[in-house]
């Protein structure tokens, strides 16, 4: 849960909901309004598509929910170590974030999108302990639920209600969104090569480690 990070926990989720913000900005964009990180979206839209018989529109965004869920299974199964699991993860979402800045750079617009989507899925168990995943950061639905609860905690003379920390995950994926678009518009498809340079520098930071475990 959010409301149970540290400070330093806290700044680690919410750079990485700004990142997963910055690659589905990129994603909607570039694939012309589908998701690599929010399913819920791409259900509905294909949804939508089976009901007009837009089959292609619809197998889209079942790949793309496929390769979610694969990404999320691919994450769990990493175990831990010397190098702590968490690490191991992003190493893999750096991988596979670098390996879709070159499908993109190829105009393969459909193997960019399954390969975001599934380092994205992978991305939502980075704060995983003891095989459950706390909470996830690529999707803030549920943290604009308890943002409202505490709100009326708050408003009732409540203390340490914890929405300003749902605040901030959101404003963070929020505004991390409006980068990834504006910089796919800026510089085209290099934009994603920008997000695996941050990443790489954030596992480069010796303190995001320990950041993490939390």
């Amino acid at each position: 849960m959010v409301q149970s990070l540290s400070r330093r926990g806290l700044a680690a989720a919410s750079l990485l909901a700004a990142f997963a913000g910055y690659v589905d900005g990129f994603g909607f964009v570039y694939l012309g309004g589908y998701f690599v990180s929010f399913m819920s979206g791409n259900t509905t839209r294909g949804s939508v598509d089976l009901s007009t018989f837009s089959w292609t529109g619809a197998a889209i965004a079942l790949s793309f929910i496929v390769s979610f869920v694969a990404g999320a299974m691919a994450g769990t199964a990493i175990p831990g170590g010397r190098v702590r699991g968490e690490t191991r993860v992003l190493v893999m979402i750096l991988a596979f974030v670098c390996l879709a800045a070159v499908a993109a750079g190829l105009d393969w617009r459909w193997a960019t999108g399954a390969v975001l989507a599934f380092a994205m899925g992978a991305m939502n168990t980075v704060f995983a302990r003891g095989g459950q995943v706390s909470f996830g950061v690529t999707y803030m639905t549920g943290a604009l639920v308890k943002l409202a609860q505490g709100l009326v905690r708050s408003a009732r003379g409540e203390r340490h209600t914890g929405w300003g920390r749902h605040l901030l995950m959101w404003a963070s994926i929020a505004g991390g969104a409006v980068l990834g678009a504006a910089m796919l518009n800026g510089i085209g498809s290099a934009a994603l090569w920008v997000a695996a340079g941050v990443l790489a520098v954030l596992l480069a930071v010796p303190g995001l480690r320990s950041w993490l475990h939390v």
